[in-house]
């Protein structure tokens, strides 16, 4: 029975809490957060992008599996997700969101250009927020991990969220966010989503790097719609310039990326680590 004045202890009233309430926490928890080797702001915080007040907090990281789940039996999720709200729940300011993925799905992803974990071999240095070794080493290995692949994927993602926007998407208009189509006519966040993709993807393309936060002309162009300072006619015109532009840089030959990324180095790498750091914790 609880002493009257007191609070019930956290645990107690998450114990009570029904399922569907509860903060998400999936995955090799403790293998993830015992094995981390780097972690990153990511999300509209890494991009420079965050309105205060509006913005959830996303964090994303990385770790190595043990020797068991790569060369044995042991089960791997390959990742570790943790939440503020329940599943199915949309995070809105205050809540934080932590992914950690294995260092071999994490790899998997970066080598296949996918924009959102690239932005942990790019923050800046005042948003990492866990660095060891093994993770500087990581972060050094981008060059080997960067390539066109990037910049074909920035482009679908882009058109993806576009055609969400436009609702001819095959999972329908963006359901989210119903507060900003009410004072904008428009999800002006998921817009500057789609703008912010195409512009990072030009750079990429056209310069080989990623520069995080995204800053000048960039920025407020991309502001200008997260903010709702532009109709939605502009928002979407903005979009396609870019799109068109990004397409053109893949299509010209002049990009100082690769086609691919140099697998052999990245594979090298990989053994190389995962060797290293079970001999560490043995």
């Amino acid at each position: 029975m609880e002493s009257a004045g007191h609070e019930p202890p956290a645990s107690a009233t998450i114990a009570r809490m029904p399922a569907s309430l509860l903060p998400v926490s999936v995955g090799d928890r403790d293998v993830a957060l015992s094995n981390e080797i780097l972690r990153t702001v990511c999300g509209s915080g890494v991009h420079g992008m965050a309105i205060a007040g509006t913005d959830d907090h996303d964090e994303m990281g990385v770790y190595v599996e043990t020797e068991e789940q790569v060369v044995g039996l042991a089960p791997s999720s390959h990742h570790y997700v943790s939440r503020t709200q329940p599943e199915g729940v949309r995070s809105g300011p205050g809540d934080t969101d932590l992914t950690i993925f294995s260092l071999r799905k994490y790899l998997r992803l970066a080598c296949a250009g996918n924009p959102t974990v690239l932005t942990v071999l790019f923050a800046p240095q005042d948003a990492v927020l866990v660095e060891t070794a093994t993770g500087t080493s990581l972060r050094a290995l981008a060059p080997s991990i960067l390539s066109l692949n990037a910049g074909r994927r920035f482009l679908g993602y882009l058109d993806g969220q576009r055609d969400r926007l436009l609702g001819i998407s095959r999972q329908g208009r963006v359901p989210n966010r119903p507060e900003l189509v009410a004072a904008h006519g428009y999800d002006t966040k998921y817009a500057s989503h789609a703008l912010r993709l195409g512009l990072q993807g030009l750079e990429v393309v056209t310069t080989g790097r990623l520069t995080l936060p995204i800053d000048g002309d960039a920025l407020r162009t991309c502001m200008e719609v997260k903010r709702g300072e532009v109709p939605f006619d502009e928002a979407l015109r903005r979009v396609d310039d870019v799109r068109v532009r990004l397409a053109a840089a893949l299509d010209d030959g002049g990009s100082p990326l690769p086609d691919a990324p140099d697998m052999a180095v990245v594979n090298a790498w990989l053994v190389a680590t995962h060797r290293a750091h079970w001999d560490a914790v043995h």
